[in-house]
Parts: C-alpha cells; sequence; structure tokens
C-alpha cells in the first residue's frame, strides 16, 4: 500500500471518528490490454490491475449502519443497512448498492465507519467505479467476519451496478480489481469466470493517454450497445454472441441491419484478437501484440463506434512516436483514455513527445502516464500501540 496516502487517510479517520480505524483496505483501477466490449457477451477479455486504487481506512461499529467520508468529495453519510432506499445518483448511492446485494446474496450486514479516498481519474475508463465497488464489499465482508472470495466480490459488485446503479456492465471491471496479480494480465472467460495469468513481458511499457475528456456511463450510449449486441445475438439464434460465428453473420438467410452486423462483427474479431494477443505475450512478440492493439482500436471506432475525435487523435498521435508498437481507446469509450505500448527503452521520449503533440493539436493539457500492474484488493489489519 502506499505509506503516504496510508497514512493520511489513517489521521483523517482520526480527526472525524475520535478514534483509530481497524482495517485499511486498497482495491485497484485497471487498464484492459484487449477485449473491450465482449464482456457482457461472455466473450474474453484482457486487463491488468495497476498502481491507482481506491483505499479506506475504516472500522466496525456497533449501530446498524454505514458511516462514511469521501475526502474526493468533502461529503459524508450515514447509510441505514435496515432501510435502503435508492436515492440521488451519488458516490453514497455504490455504497447502498453494495449492501443491498451483500444482504439478497445472504452475506451478513454489519456496520461500520469509514473514510475513503482514490487516485483513479474519475469517468476516464479505468474503472473508478469498479474499485469502489470492490473496496467497499470487501469492508463489509471484514467487519460481517466473512470470507468473500475474489470471483464472488466481483459478482456482487456486478450485481449492484446493474440492478440498483442501472449500468449493464460486464464482470471484467470488478473481477480484476478483486483478483488483479502483479506483474500479470488476466485472461477471463467472461462465461465461465474462469481466469488465468499471463506474465506481461518486460520489455513492454503501457502508457495512459488520458484526453481529459469524460463521459457518464449512465447518460451514454453503453447501455444501448449491450441492448444492440443482445439483439443481434437474438436474431442470430444464439445465447450470446459469444456462441456466434463469423459464418452465421454472413449468411443471407439471416437479415441483421447494418448497424448489428458491424456491432456483431466487433464482438467476434475481438475474440480473436484476444487469444492472439496472449499468445504473443507469451512469445515476446511486441510488434504483434501492437499490431492487435491497432486492429482493436479501428474496430472499436468502425464497427462498434464508442471511440471519440480526442480518442482517435491521441491513438494516431501515439502511433507516431518512436518505440510505439500500437495504441487503442480503453474502457467503455465516448471520452476517456487510450492505451499505448511502447518499448521500455523509449519511456520518457514517448511521454514529452506525444502530450507536446496533443497540446498543439487541442490547446489541452493531456495527462499521459506509465501504469504499474497491481495485486487485487487487499485488507491489512493495523496493530496500534497501547499508549496510543
Amino acid at each position: 500500500m502506499d505509506t503516504k496516502r496510508s497514512t493520511t487517510l489513517t489521521k483523517r479517520f482520526q480527526e472525524i471518528y475520535g478514534r483509530k480505524p481497524k482495517f485499511l483496505i486498497t482495491a485497484p483501477g485497471r487498464i484492459n490490454l484487449i477485449g473491450e466490449h465482449t464482456d457482457y457477451s461472455d466473450g474474453f477479455v484482457l486487463p491488468v490491475a495497476i498502481h491507482l486504487n481506491v483505499l479506506i481506512a475504516m472500522g466496525p461499529i456497533a449501530s446498524h449502519t454505514v458511516q462514511i467520508f469521501s475526502v474526493d468529495f468533502e461529503e459524508s453519510m450515514a447509510i441505514d443497512l435496515g432501510n435502503l432506499k435508492k436515492g440521488p445518483n451519488n458516490w453514497g448511492e455504490y455504497v447502498k448498492a453494495i449492501a443491498w446485494a451483500m444482504d439478497i446474496t445472504g452475506y451478513p450486514l454489519k456496520g461500520w465507519q469509514g473514510v475513503i479516498a482514490g487516485n483513479i481519474p474519475i469517468g476516464a475508463g479505468l474503472s473508478s467505479s469498479a474499485a469502489f465497488q470492490v473496496a467497499i464489499t470487501k469492508a463489509f465482508s471484514l467487519v460481517g467476519d466473512v470470507d468473500v472470495e475474489p470471483t464472488k466480490i466481483a459478482q456482487i459488485a456486478r450485481k449492484s451496478e446493474i440492478d440498483w446503479v442501472g449500468v449493464k456492465v460486464g464482470i471484467m471491471d470488478q473481477l480484476v480489481s478483486a483478483a488483479g496479480k502483479k506483474d500479470h494480465a488476466v485472461l477471463l472467460d467472461c462465461r465461465s469466470l474462469d481466469f488465468e495469468y499471463v506474465p506481461i513481458p518486460d520489455q513492454a511499457s503501457y502508457f495512459v493517454l488520458d484526453t481529459m475528456t469524460r463521459r457518464e456511463l449512465t447518460q451514454s450510449a453503453y447501455n444501448q450497445r449491450h441492448e444492440e449486441v443482445a439483439e443481434a445475438a437474438r436474431l442470430l439464434g444464439v445465447q450470446t454472441l459469444r456462441d456466434a460465428t463469423m459464418e452465421m453473420l454472413d449468411n443471407p438467410s439471416i437479415s441483421t441491419s447494418p448497424t448489428l452486423h458491424k456491432r456483431t462483427k466487433h464482438v467476434l474479431t475481438e475474440n480473436e484478437r484476444v487469444q492472439k494477443f496472449r499468445a504473443a505475450m507469451q512469445e515476446g512478440d511486441l510488434n504483434q501484440m501492437g499490431q492487435l492493439l491497432n486492429a482493436s482500436h479501428k474496430s472499436l471506432r468502425d464497427n462498434f463506434e464508442v471511440s471519440s475525435k480526442s480518442l482517435n487523435l491521441f491513438v494516431d498521435l501515439a502511433t507516431q512516436q518512436p518505440g510505439c508498437y500500437g495504441a487503442r481507446m480503453t474502457g467503455a469509450g465516448f471520452g476517456g483514455c487510450a492505451l499505448a505500448l511502447v518499448d521500455s527503452k523509449n519511456d520518457r521520449d514517448f511521454i514529452t513527445a506525444v502530450s507536446e503533440a496533443y497540446h498543439l493539436k487541442t490547446g489541452i493539457h493531456p495527462h499521459v502516464f506509465k501504469t504499474m500492474s497491481a495485486d487485487g484488493v487487499n485488507a491489512i489489519e493495523l496493530v496500534h500501540k497501547k499508549e496510543d
């Protein structure tokens, strides 16, 4: 854990509640190397948990409430666990959503106090909300004294997002935040939830290119894309697009609109790219990895239509830089971040060159940074000296 941030959050907890916290919890954000908009079609994804995270200092209380303070919003909230009701769409709804999902799943709900802070840019496509949900789920499991394994944490967090918050997400973001492993990507089968760890090649550096544009999933076309792939699966006579083939899609006796044809083509080809990317990672073939990233972006831009002018520009500028093997938008799209694969020897020069090029074209100072891999959600029990 980040010692400086942990110390600051622990002190804030003491200032607010007049006692010391019992636990520190950290849940990471993620980048997705490849496999975008495939998870809710039971497809394959290849994310990596990253060093940016959500951090909670917390401790149990006797009352049946959650008292929580958000450092990022400088706002406190008290939630009655015996009377969970939907309210305005804000950060507190995610806490209520997790409580509700854990309750109906059969886990005990006990009260706690907490202070929460994150350093994941909100709305940037790095899964700030999933990290928040996973951290909150871990907090409830600690005070309830139950061991909730990573896959179940991810399922609870996903259910809360779909059924309470109202965003039809897949399970990738929550699972990698719960089960990530340092120095590895997570190849996830979103149908079976089986996953394996794939080592990241030593010479590969991944950079996040933050366009500084944002989107709100509940107000975007994200749910529309979810409905489109479901409709495409229905027309093709399969449960999800995971079961479809290009032969089905190109069968003249099956009628799909041009839009649904493009959506389906993206999902089918993206699943293939995930498997090829995994093989290229295992062989340390950065050239092949880069080509697959470029192909993924083209499909997201043209077939799934979830990119943006800013994302397209940043991807184009990145691929023009020395040492960059490939780039693509990452996350849900409609704004946020792109991802670039760069030879580690070019790290410093790449940041300067691509940042200056983007600023020259847009007048915007972007945020470009190298990601470091991380482990999934983790909690440590604090031991305080008696004199403290």
